[in-house]
């Protein structure tokens, strides 16, 4: 397997987390090894799982003792909730850096380890791979998918008042910021779209904290993206996240003209 190589060391620690429900059969131990590169280590997280994931966590914990860390929820709070625990217990644990990905590996691991070298080349504070399909990249998506996806970025890109090409990318790395340790204060609200949720808290934090400023976020056009068997996407999940999108739309209008009064 090809292992992204950094042009250049990174003292930076950087944490990346997994989110986990019901993975026993998807989770490739071999995938979670390849982020091992360069200082990175992993936070698994076990959303309430019914199958043998946990246990499987924690072998990986086992047998990579100081490098990966099994974090055991006790009951299932969705994908934003095991995320959130993860990323609060990286920046507890020191990460300067800290993000996530999906358990399923859509993202291989040299696109995330370049997503983390990206952001230090750039000097960003918020970086998110975007599947593009073009010359030069293999993304393998199904074309439903791809039209849903165009639609529900357009509609994200109108509720937090910036272009985004593609919120629902499962990569995305930040810095250790005061805006980020407030967006992870308070649960999200939203088990689909809180991709978007934790945009919109960084554009504009409910509490005191300086906002993370649209032109320190990069959005890096992925090289290579695949769609794997037994995603939990649905149509009606979709529609779920459609609505809570109009949610966040108003609560982030809603700060903003706080901050501005």
């Amino acid at each position: 397997m090809m292992v992204y190589k950094a042009a250049v060391d990174r003292d930076a620690a950087t944490v990346l987390v997994i989110p986990c429900f019901n993975e026993e059969a998807r989770l490739s131990g071999d995938d979670v090894r390849a982020l091992l590169a360069e200082g990175v280590r992993v936070i698994l997280v076990d959303d309430g799982s019914r199958d043998g994931t946990a246990a499987l966590l924690q072998r990986l914990e086992a047998d990579l003792p100081g490098r990966v860390r099994a974090l055991i929820l006790p009951r299932n709070g969705g994908k934003g909730e095991a995320v959130r625990a993860g990323m609060r217990a990286a920046l507890d644990d020191g990460a300067a850096l800290t993000g996530y990905l999906d358990a399923d590996f859509a993202t291989p691991p040299e696109e995330v380890l370049r997503l983390r070298d990206e952001l230090l080349a750039h000097g960003a504070q918020v970086v998110i791979g975007a599947r593009v399909r073009r010359l030069g990249s293999r993304i393998d998506r199904r074309p439903m998918r791809h039209y849903l996806g165009r639609i529900f970025a357009t509609a994200a890109s109108l509720a937090l008042g910036v272009g985004v090409y593609d919120t629902q990318c499962g990569a995305k790395l930040f810095r250790d910021v005061p805006a980020l340790r407030a967006a992870l204060d308070a649960p999200f609200t939203s088990r689909w779209a809180f991709d978007v949720e934790l945009l919109a808290r960084l554009l504009r934090p409910a509490s005191d904290a300086p906002a993370v400023p649209v032109s320190a976020f990069l959005e890096v056009p992925l090289r290579a993206w695949r769609d794997v068997a037994g995603s939990k996407l649905r149509g009606a999940t979709m529609l779920r996240a459609g609505a809570d999108l109009a949610r966040i739309a108003l609560q982030h209008r809603g700060i903003g003209h706080k901050q501005a009064s």
